[in-house]
C-alpha cells in the first residue's frame, strides 16, 4: 500500500468514529468536538484529493466557523444540558434496520456506476477566477454579503435566546 492509501483508510476510520460519537455522546460538548475532529478528517480526504481549496475552506468555514458557534451555543445555553431524559427511544432497532438495508443497497448499486472524468484540466488561474467571482457586483458579491448578515443575525438570536431574562 502507497502512504495516500494508509492515510486515506486512518482518516476513514478516524472519521466513521468521530461520526458515531457524534451521534451517541451524551455529552454536548464531546459531541461538537467529535464534530470538529469528523470535519478535520474531511479536509484530510480533501487533501488527498488534491483538492487544496476545499481542505482550507472545509477548515475555515466549518471548523473555524460553524463548529465553533455550536460549541459556543452549547455553552451559552447551559441550563439545556441540565435534561436527563433518555437519549433513545423505543424504535432505535427500526432506525437502526433502515441504515443497514440502505447500506446494502449502496455496496450493490455503487458498483454498477459510471463516473465521468473531466477531459480538460483546471485552468491555473481557476481560484483567482473564483476570488474575483465573489467580490463582482454583477456575479456573487450579494449573495456572499446576505449569508454573511444570516450568520451575524443566527449568532445575534443564539445570544438573544440564551441570555438571562431580566
Amino acid at each position: 500500500m502507497t502512504a495516500p492509501q494508509i492515510i486515506f483508510l486512518l482518516s476513514a476510520a478516524v472519521m466513521i468514529v468521530a461520526s458515531l460519537v457524534v451521534v451517541t455522546a451524551r455529552n454536548l460538548v464531546h459531541a461538537a468536538l467529535a464534530l470538529i475532529v469528523s470535519l478535520f478528517t474531511v479536509a484530510i480526504v480533501f487533501v488527498l484529493l488534491e483538492a487544496g481549496f476545499l481542505a482550507a475552506v472545509q477548515v475555515v468555514l466549518y471548523i473555524g466557523a460553524i463548529a465553533i458557534l455550536i460549541i459556543f451555543a452549547i455553552m451559552l445555553t447551559r441550563r439545556v444540558m441540565q435534561d436527563t431524559g433518555p437519549q433513545t427511544n423505543q424504535q432505535w432497532w427500526l432506525g437502526g434496520l433502515i441504515a443497514a438495508v440502505l447500506f446494502g443497497a449502496l455496496m450493490f448499486i455503487l458498483p454498477t456506476v459510471v463516473y465521468p472524468v473531466a477531459d480538460t484540466a483546471v485552468p491555473e488561474n481557476s481560484l483567482q477566477t473564483l476570488g474575483f467571482a465573489l467580490v463582482d457586483m454583477n456575479q456573487y458579491a450579494l449573495p456572499f454579503e446576505v449569508s454573511s448578515i444570516l450568520l451575524l443575525v443566527a449568532l445575534i438570536g443564539s445570544i438573544a435566546v440564551a441570555g438571562d431574562r431580566k
